[in-house]
């Protein structure tokens, strides 16, 4: 069973749609032009946006841009307790559309656009959120929208943010021909760890090594091996933000086989050497 939530578009450019969906174990990574408010009502799991892997569990609330790639992968299946999310798409355009530009909703506005990361939103209490997501996917036309106004005035009023992805890997970088781009995405997701090579990224395409390079650039805005280098990153600093483990394991845990190459992509794209950067946690 697997859900591609690209396959949901909104019926026209300022219009929202909110479902009720089951999460898979085999679900698969993938992009879309709509923005996403994503709630987990049960169930946990792996969830992977932009170049970020981290768990989720019931309550977790993920607001994301268009275009950036995610996944969430169900794991923990309990007996009757079937694992299931709310996921509203809204279009890519509302941004843009004259009703949001109205002074009151500049906030609003400024928040869409910090979601090119994903934004994770860490609550106290989620039944708030939960009951109005809920009457969502109950709701049609006027009362929908005034409904989902709240829903972004309760967004504004959480104070604990967490930006997922890495903010030089925004998703814009993600947003050209998705299709074939998303496979590799798949791919180096899937391989991470055990250990990613350009002949098999290439051949996800049926591409020579070359060719895909430059395709990969050109569409992507980074070359293939800065990308992998960017999620082996985003890997690692969960791990040292979230977890006690030697800085060692988790060079090896993000699939770097050299420490001293590790910490030297770590501060590149980090601004920090791992150990400074697990400090800011402590």
């Amino acid at each position: 069973m697997e859900f591609i939530f690209e396959k949901i578009f909104v019926p026209n450019k300022h219009s929202f749609i909110s479902r009720k969906l089951p999460l898979a174990s085999n679900a698969r990574i993938h992009s879309h032009r709509n923005f996403e408010l994503n709630f987990i009502t049960s169930g946990s799991g792996r969830r992977i946006v932009g170049d970020n892997i981290s768990g989720f569990e019931k309550g977790d609330l993920v607001l994301l841009g268009p275009n950036l790639p995610h996944c969430w992968e169900a794991l923990d299946f309990e007996k009757g307790n079937d694992p299931f999310c709310i996921v509203t798409h809204f279009s890519e355009d509302i941004i843009n559309s004259d009703f949001f530009r109205m002074p009151e909703l500049e906030q609003v506005v400024d928040l869409l656009k910090q979601s090119s990361t994903g934004l994770r939103f860490k609550l106290n209490n989620d039944s708030h959120i939960r009951q109005s997501l809920e009457r969502m996917t109950q709701l049609e036309g006027l009362e929908y929208y005034i409904e989902m106004l709240k829903i972004f005035n309760f967004l504004l009023q959480v104070d604990e943010r967490e930006n997922l992805s890495n903010p030089n890997n925004s998703s814009a970088v993600f947003s050209k021909n998705l299709d074939k781009i998303n496979k590799v995405y798949e791919y180096v997701f899937q391989n991470i760890q055990e250990g990613v090579k350009l002949e098999e990224a290439a051949a996800v395409l049926n591409m020579a090594p070359s060719s895909f390079c430059r395709y990969f650039k050109k569409k992507t805005d980074l070359t293939f091996m800065e990308y992998v280098k960017s999620v082996r990153v985003g890997i690692a600093a969960k791990l040292l933000a979230e977890t006690d483990k030697q800085i060692t394991q988790i060079c090896f845990e993000s699939g770097y086989n050299n420490l001293a190459n590790f910490n030297h992509y770590f501060k590149h794209i980090m601004g920090k050497t791992p150990s400074d950067y697990r400090k800011t946690f402590r």
